[in-house]
């Protein structure tokens, strides 16, 4: 009888040792922030374009939802950025100088995130990226960015 219930035991709690299950994608139509997102946009804006809130202020900022209603509330600077402005498409007018830098919803999957984002300078110079994001100890890393749209 004492064997049976160590091995009871036993594979109890070897399950409760066994890895998290995988995130899910994220659900289309409006959704509230996964809790992520803020931190995965920050990763890119810091790691990637160097954005900073003292001596590289960004574009104003345009989370593009594509119709989706996917608007997360972010606390820029509990990430330590700034963003001063915000970019909508549907402004009108538009400033005489077009400036943004966009960013879609971040994707997760069981290695991390990815987010495409673009930046635009001015008419004919911007240029677009796919950006993986690794989440670990230290909070979200951004990793490689590969090129998707240069103007």
């Amino acid at each position: 009888m004492r064997p049976a219930i160590a091995l009871v035991c036993s594979t109890a709690l070897l399950g409760a040792c066994a890895a998290p299950a995988t995130p899910l994608p994220s659900p289309p139509g409006p959704i509230a922030d996964s809790g992520n997102d803020c931190a995965v946009i920050a990763a890119v804006a810091k790691e990637h374009y160097r954005f900073n809130a003292a001596d590289n202020v960004p574009p104003p900022l345009w989370l593009d939802d594509e119709g989706s209603g996917w608007a997360p509330a972010c606390d820029w600077s509990r990430h330590g950025l700034s963003f001063p402005a915000r970019f909508d498409p549907e402004d009108r007018p538009q400033p005489q100088r077009v400036q943004w830098v966009s960013f879609k919803q971040p994707r997760y999957d069981g290695r991390g995130a990815t987010i495409e984002t673009g930046i635009l300078h001015g008419p004919l110079a911007g240029m677009g990226y796919e950006c993986r994001v690794y989440s670990g100890f230290n909070g979200w890393t951004a990793g490689e960015c590969k090129n998707t749209w240069i103007s």
